[in-house]
């Protein structure tokens, strides 16, 4: 029989898309009043990986990733993705987000992102959210799945996670 144990702490990361910089300098003032200190942040790249937000956001799309300095329990991510769901209507101008912020968290073995959608390889956690590996960290690096997003496999978000992760270990070895 199995022991059950509590899992090890993760790193909350945010994937951030959006058009418009005051928006984004806003909403990071709330992300830190609740999630607090933000310790890492990625290169701003162009999101022209898909029209999925085009009619919705406009078409000159930047995307990039931050990390921030507090480990979580990964039971809290529902709660967290219900939160930056919130932060993204609050943001809205006539029912249209003006920026979208996807949490999930890096841990010693895989890259897990938070959903509102179900799908095939997603599992449902609670409050509405659905989890899904969306890479695995394996000889030294992140490995994709048929369903990763392509901006994930960007050299911009390769070189930000694999520091995410060195950070985490750094993180777990001190506490």
């Amino acid at each position: 029989m199995g022991i059950v144990k509590t899992p090890a702490k993760a790193k909350l990361f945010c994937g951030i898309i959006y058009f418009d910089e005051e928006v984004k300098l806003k909403s990071f003032v709330v992300l830190k009043k609740r999630l607090g200190k933000i310790d890492l942040t990625s290169n701003v790249i162009t999101f022209d990986f898909s029209s999925y937000y085009n009619t919705e956001m406009g078409k000159s799309l930047k995307r990039f990733w931050i990390s921030f300095e507090k480990l979580i329990s990964v039971d809290m991510l529902a709660e967290i993705k219900v939160f930056t769901n919130f932060i993204e209507n609050s943001f809205a101008l006539d029912g249209k987000r003006r920026i979208n912020i996807d949490p999930g968290y890096v841990n010693l073995a895989n890259i897990v992102l938070a959903t509102t959608k179900n799908y095939s390889h997603r599992i449902y956690v609670s409050c509405g959210i659905y989890a899904e590996v969306t890479m695995m960290y394996r000889k030294g690096g992140f490995t994709r799945f048929p369903w990763t997003y392509p901006d994930y496999l960007s050299e911009t978000a390769r070189e930000f996670f694999l520091k995410v992760r060195s950070c985490l270990m750094k993180q777990l070895k001190e506490n």
